[in-house]
């Protein structure tokens, strides 16, 4: 595991060190899962924004939006799986961003 120094202001280092032993943690325990939560939520943002705009590019597409619409309107149901096997025939794979 990698070594990280970290300068903290005083009331944020007496807080860290307050939650940590409420816990029963370390402070590096917590410091290290406030990163991953951090990292996993600019992640979803990320992923999210990234997502919508794909979706802004779909719909400005007249063609692709028609069949779009005409899809949804033909109450198709497509679970998990139909989108795997879908992703498999276009010679992606599920760990790829599939809207791409």
């Amino acid at each position: 595991m990698a070594a990280m120094s970290l300068r903290l202001p005083e009331d944020i280092e007496l807080r860290l060190a307050q939650e940590a032993e409420r816990e029963g943690a370390s402070r590096s325990d917590l410091a290290r899962r406030a990163i991953v939560e951090f990292l996993a939520r600019k992640e979803r943002a990320r992923f999210m924004s990234e997502l919508v705009a794909e979706a802004q590019a779909g719909y400005a597409d007249p063609a692709l939006r028609k069949e779009l619409l005409a899809l949804a309107e033909s109450g198709a149901d497509f679970g998990l799986e139909d989108l795997l096997d879908a992703e498999r025939s276009a010679g992606t794979h599920p760990e790829e961003k599939w809207w791409r």
